[in-house]
């Protein structure tokens, strides 16, 4: 299966009015916002997107729907990513109908799964694979993932449907263990390792992990980023990814951006609380910036944290380019059309 994983590829969020229900006049305002930044991916169904969408199939696929029409309208060729959740039959069944609308790769979520072993999501790897080609996914503990070792992630990799590894674990150690299962495969050259690390994104993309196999050096790098940071400041993302993966020498503004950037994920993902209002985060910067009516999720568990409204408004005046603030103001009624 051949794919090509690079670039920007921001995680859709899912926007809905006061009353919990999908705004799909906002749902295609969004999607055009990153059709006209320039995103090389964008995908859907995943963490941003809300878990509980995968409770109603019909809902999922309207939005995946949604989504793909948009694509088309505008004329962008760009690698579109379901997530897909549950045990292999949900999994199985979500990864043909985004196979039918168009998409191109799954993201596997463990969201669902009656036990995340490691047999078991390897198990739902080959079912989901005989259909679209699969990403992994490493996801923090904090909001949901497990503990993966290093020989899990070397059976992945070496699964002929698997074309890339989102490493999202806030943690060197086991996002080198991700690397490492990549550059000690055969399929080394097949296999895109993308960031999700939203607390170390420039890092990622500007640093090479190297190893020797077989007497050779081999160097894998960050091939882009899949982040639910992404799904704000789209275009200033994009342009960042694309500088940062060009093997160029990285001046210090560079390096002083990514730090710039966690800053904005502190107040975006409300590090201070456990990344409990991360969701919600992402709604509100879409809602101030007009892109979005509320900040809403579809579960009341999900929701801004105490103080994290004021905090993103600041990290807004403080960070203006990065948030896109110029570009969506000049935009804005265009894509609400």
């Amino acid at each position: 299966m051949t794919i090509h994983l690079h670039g920007a590829i921001p995680a859709m969020p899912l926007l809905l009015d006061t009353g919990r229900r999908v705004d799909w006049d906002a749902q295609r305002a969004v999607t055009r916002y990153y059709l006209a930044a320039g995103v090389d991916g964008l995908a859907v169904g995943v963490h941003t997107t809300q878990f509980e969408l995968h409770h109603d199939p019909a809902l999922l696929r309207d939005v995946w729907a949604l989504v793909k029409d948009e694509t088309v309208t505008a004329g962008r060729d760009i690698t579109l990513v379901a997530g897909v959740c549950g045990d292999v039959a949900q999994a199985h069944a979500e990864t043909a109908v985004a196979a039918q609308l168009g998409y191109d790769a799954a993201l596997l979520c463990s969201n669902g799964m009656a036990e995340v072993t490691e047999d078991a999501v390897l198990a739902k790897s080959r079912a989901v694979g005989d259909t679209l080609p699969v990403i992994g996914f490493y996801l923090q503990e904090s909001v949901g993932g497990v503990r993966l070792s290093l020989d899990f992630w070397r059976r992945l990799v070496d699964q002929p449907s698997t074309v890339g590894i989102k490493a999202a674990p806030f943690d060197r150690y086991r996002t080198r263990d991700v690397a490492v299962a990549i550059l000690e495969s055969d399929r080394w050259q097949e296999v895109a390792l993308l960031t999700g690390n939203d607390d170390a994104i420039v890092a990622d993309l500007v640093m090479p992990h190297r190893r020797i196999v077989g007497g050779q050096v081999r160097e894998l790098r960050c091939a882009g980023g899949l982040l639910g940071q992404f799904a704000v400041g789209a275009k200033r993302a994009t342009e960042l990814t694309h500088h940062a993966v060009a093997e160029e020498p990285h001046a210090d503004d560079l390096l002083s951006t990514g730090n710039d950037l966690v800053e904005v994920n502190a107040a975006v993902f409300d590090v201070a609380h456990g990344f409990e209002g991360c969701v919600a985060g992402v709604n509100e910067v879409l809602r101030q910036q007009g892109l979005a009516r509320s900040a809403v999720c579809l579960s009341e568990r999900e929701a801004l944290s105490h103080g994290q409204s004021e905090l993103i408004a600041n990290a807004r005046a403080r960070f203006p380019d990065l948030f896109d603030e110029d570009f969506i103001a000049e935009n804005l009624d265009h894509w609400l059309r």
